[in-house]
């Protein structure tokens, strides 16, 4: 008897247990539609489109033409200067940030800055989808760069 509610109780514990380590990640800040890809950009700067969004780059360097500067969202300082930047901005203007550090996973920088945007309330702001790196999602492709 002791032996069954052993194996019962053990059975229980390791349930939990693998269910635990096959929960769903947290839930990201955007939604999949709010990811741009990258030609789409790259087409509006190429096609000198006046629908062009803000560009916003919260990474360690702004190499898309037209892109704002504002330094690594991972910085407090950085998602106050980005602040400044919104602040006047129309909460529907269309708003593109980037990074392309590293992949989504692990970047330090998209979350804050795009955490900002839905806090202040804007409707029209998406993520460039440079979920493996700059480097391999926008310079390797050939896209536009400063």
């Amino acid at each position: 008897m002791k032996s069954t509610s052993l194996f019962t109780g053990l059975y229980f514990f390791f349930s939990i247990l693998f269910l635990n380590s096959c929960a769903q990640p947290a839930s990201e800040p955007w939604k999949p539609n709010q990811l741009m890809a990258p030609k789409d950009l790259a087409g509006m700067i190429t096609a000198h489109d006046k629908k062009t969004p803000l560009i916003v780059c919260i990474g360690p360097g702004a190499i898309i033409p037209g892109s704002v500067d504002i330094g690594a969202g991972s910085n407090p300082d950085n998602i106050a200067k980005l602040k400044t930047v919104l602040v006047n901005e129309k909460r529907n203007r269309p708003v593109v940030i980037y990074c392309g550090c590293c992949p989504f996973k692990n970047c330090p920088n998209i979350r804050p800055a795009f955490d900002l945007l839905n806090t202040m309330g804007f409707t029209n702001h998406q993520l460039l989808n440079l979920s493996t790196s700059i480097k391999a999602d926008w310079i390797d492709k050939g896209f536009p760069m400063k």
